[in-house]
């Protein structure tokens, strides 16, 4: 069994803004509610068995990383309504409206993922790292990687 210091109530009101913010790039606003209540509901049914090691943060966007992958894949396999059958693949509207955000999304995974949390949440490469899974150095590689294709889709 977990210790947990705090209530659960006042972990969600820490950490909102900052999962909401993350969520809005990853998702988009449309869907970043969604997604966001999914991600804090996975949280509260894990919350008993969960031990403060002051990386809750951490913890808390790791589960929302993965929620937005979920969302990425629920998507791709979502049916897109056409008038008539295109000459060419037909790829889901951006939800951010913006072309930049767009370019974010196709964007492999790994990429994707490393991009959102150093400009979207601001992380420096080691805390991408423990979010991820991955090493710093690996970090600093996807997000150049990632750079690297937005420079030439862009």
């Amino acid at each position: 069994m977990g210790a947990n210091p705090i209530p659960f109530a006042r972990f969600l009101e820490e950490q909102r803004l900052r999962v909401l913010r993350y969520l809005g790039a990853a998702v988009g606003p449309a869907d970043a509610d969604d997604v966001f209540q999914e991600t804090f509901l996975a949280a509260l049914r894990a919350w008993p068995d969960v031990v403060d090691d002051g990386r809750l943060d951490r913890w808390i966007l790791k589960i929302a990383s993965r929620k937005a992958i979920d969302h990425h894949r629920r998507r791709l396999r979502r049916p897109v309504p056409v008038a008539e059958t295109p000459d060419r693949p037909v790829t889901p509207e951006d939800p951010m409206g913006d072309p930049i955000w767009a370019s974010v999304a196709l964007l492999p995974v790994a990429q994707r993922e490393a991009v959102l949390c150093r400009f979207a949440l601001d992380l420096p490469y080691r805390e991408i790292g423990d979010l991820l899974g991955i090493t710093p150095e690996a970090a600093r590689a996807n997000v150049y990687q990632g750079m690297k294709k937005l420079r030439e889709r862009i």
